[in-house]
């Protein structure tokens, strides 16, 4: 069986979020929430949360399954919106702010 949970419009920029994700691919559910919980990243929060979204989702289906049967069989970062703001500059001028988000997709399997 595979469950599946997104965060759409993280407020965090996809290239910070990749860099967390590798940690948690092909490791079982209970070792990926242990490895994040100590990771001081501030992406590893959201991917934490998504992780326990998709093992809420499986908790829906059967109560009785083991954390440690499931593994992360994908983890992947999507680019998000980017909220564009101005901020005045020298001169008169306009200088742009970028605010990049993402779309962060955990599944879990126990094959």
């Amino acid at each position: 069986m595979r469950f599946r949970a997104v965060h759409r419009f993280a407020r965090i920029s996809p290239t910070k979020a990749r860099s967390v994700i590798g940690i948690v691919r092909d490791l079982t559910v209970n070792d990926a929430l242990n490895a994040l919980r100590n990771t001081p990243k501030r992406a590893s929060k959201f991917i934490d949360k998504v992780i326990c979204s998709a093992w809420a989702n499986a908790q829906q289906v059967d109560p009785g399954l083991d954390e440690d049967d499931f593994r992360i069989a994908e983890a992947h970062v999507g680019r998000g919106p980017v909220l564009k703001r101005y901020r005045p500059r020298a001169r008169g001028g306009m200088g742009q702010i970028r605010k990049p988000s993402c779309h962060i997709t955990i599944v879990i399997s126990d094959d």
